[in-house]
């Protein structure tokens, strides 16, 4: 595709996007408040407050609960949150952890029996749990004492650690007797839930915000602020508004907005690795994606680094299986160049006028931004030209995850294609779980069903090798293997972008895949008062 065409696909895609203009917003803000769109960004307010449920949101998460390990804040290594320190063994399936003296936000003293009691309830599908696959070699946990967990595993599990960072610790005694069944859908989330965090649970205001107030008690220090507001928008669009005008300090922004605020005095502009593959996803239980020609033709419609360059500005790297890093891309694989005249002989070698023809394609997807109006626009301009008709659907992210975690067969027509991103690092082993064999709804967020033998095999081996030396090259053959069959379409990973007010003093914040988490300090926050 030519940039002329693709500008008039990109012109077509502004009825898409809308314009956004900010919603009157009024809270009681005594002492020192900071305020924030924290879950603005690629699929907005997802509109989930159990953590044991969602797939996003962690940065804000974090605040009031705490997972037992997290992210440095660079996403440089792991290290200990609610554990003070922890332990694994040579052979990787032994792991201790040595857990520091907290109190719950109501006062009650936090132990190991919570880790226990967390770690069974994510394992446990009945919670509307996100984890059960992914914990599943957890074979047993121990408590050793009051300040020592032990988690056994039956095999070595090199996703671990960073499946852990975002596993927040709940209490045993204000959940304890709630039927795990119950957890999914109880309000007490939304509520009254009660944390180990910096800052505790204040209110929510239905779709507009949640108001936390300082711990004064936490371990390391009583917060420097008073509240920490986390306001909600339907878009970037509109906090990116709120921002300009002084209402929030912080937010997340499209690559677009970028270049007029780096200009924009009183405001600093973040950057960093998203860590998200954004991918085109084929649904298998479809017959309409059976022959992997069909799949090579979508990648050779693409114009990928013309879509980066013009919606992008070029802050994106094509993506030619699940990675990007050089160190995990072998050397030798396809890059499904542009090259729609290939596309179109792939079509018809795969007789796909019979297969489909020019019959319309639902293309499900949860972002909602601008930016991701014009990339679907883009791209179902380019598969037009070659035959394809795909037709996106934009939905809410509860919607989304309704649908596609669905095990409802008829529902396969709901969503034959999505356009969707999936964390991939910084631990190479979080794409396992949206591609694994043994990571299938409703236990695992292997949304497409991917069952590839050769790809499921490829996993386990990269999951369960025990040296780090070796495990590179493990990863290469998950990513060749990737390349050759394309269960997905992968387009790139892409940096991404906050803005934070020059008034936030001591304030972290980094671009992490699902919102990290990270240790980002809240109590360290504050605010310059004028």
């Amino acid at each position: 595709m030519k940039f002329s065409n693709l500008a008039r696909a990109l012109a077509a895609s502004t009825l898409l996007a809308g314009a956004v203009m900010p919603v009157p917003f009024a809270v009681a803000q005594d002492g020192k408040t900071i305020t924030g769109a924290f879950d603005t960004g690629p699929g907005g307010f997802p509109k989930k407050f159990n953590p044991l449920a969602a797939t996003g949101g962690f940065t804000w998460f974090s605040i009031y609960f705490e997972p037992l390990v997290t992210y440095a804040a660079d996403l440089s290594v792991i290290e200990g949150a609610l554990a003070d320190s922890f332990e694994v063994s040579e052979d990787q399936k032994t792991y201790t952890f040595h857990l520091a003296e907290e109190t719950w936000h109501d006062g009650e003293a936090f132990d190991a029996e919570d880790v226990k009691f967390t770690i069974d309830l994510a394992q446990n599908p009945d919670t509307g749990s996100v984890f059960a696959s992914r914990l599943s070699d957890i074979e047993s946990v121990e408590v050793v004492d009051a300040r020592t967990v032990k988690l056994t595993l039956s095999q070595p599990n090199s996703a671990l650690l960073a499946d852990l960072t975002q596993l927040m610790i709940m209490p045993q005694h204000a959940l304890g007797d709630v039927a795990p069944a119950e957890l999914a859908t109880s309000t007490w989330w939304s509520e009254a839930p009660i944390g180990t965090g910096p800052f505790k649970f204040d209110e929510y205001v239905t779709d507009q915000y949640v108001a936390l107030s300082a711990d004064e008690d936490y371990r390391r220090g009583t917060p420097k602020v008073d509240r920490i507001i986390n306001r909600y928008f339907d878009n970037p669009a509109a906090a990116v508004a709120a921002l300009r005008s002084g209402e929030i300090q912080f937010t997340y922004v499209e690559p677009d907005d970028v270049a007029t605020l780096r200009d924009t005095e009183g405001v600093r502009v973040i950057e960093g690795n998203s860590y998200v593959v954004n991918y085109v996803g084929f649904n298998q239980r479809v017959d309409l994606w059976k022959d992997v020609r069909v799949r090579q033709a979508f990648l050779y419609a693409i114009d990928r680094e013309a879509i980066i360059t013009a919606l992008y500005g070029g802050a994106a790297t094509v993506a030619q299986c699940g990675y990007v890093a050089p160190h995990l891309v072998p050397d030798g694989i396809t890059e499904y160049s542009h090259d729609p005249d290939k596309a179109r002989a792939l079509l018809d070698e795969a007789g796909w006028g019979d297969i489909n023809g020019d019959a319309p394609i639902t293309w499900l997807t949860y972002y909602t931004s601008p930016q991701a109006a014009n990339v679907m626009a883009a791209v179902q301009a380019m598969l037009g030209q070659v035959g394809i008709n795909v037709v996106p659907r934009v939905v809410d992210v509860p919607t989304y995850n309704g649908i596609v975690y669905s095990n409802d067969d008829a529902g396969w027509d709901q969503f034959p294609l999505i356009y969707a991103g999936i964390r991939n690092g910084p631990d190479p082993a979080s794409i396992n779980i949206g591609l694994n064999s043994a990571q299938l709804p409703p236990n695992g967020a292997n949304i497409m069903r991917v069952e590839f033998d050769d790809l499921t095999a490829a996993f386990d081996a990269a999951m369960s090798e025990t040296d780090p030396a070796a495990a590179e090259g493990k990863w290469q053959e998950v990513c060749a293997e990737m390349n050759q069959t394309l269960p997905w379409a992968p387009m790139w990973v892409s940096s991404r972008y906050g803005v934070a007010s020059d008034d936030l003093v001591d304030f972290v914040w980094t671009p992490a895949p699902a919102g990290g988490p990270y240790a980002a300090h809240p109590e360290l926050w504050d605010i310059a008062q004028n």
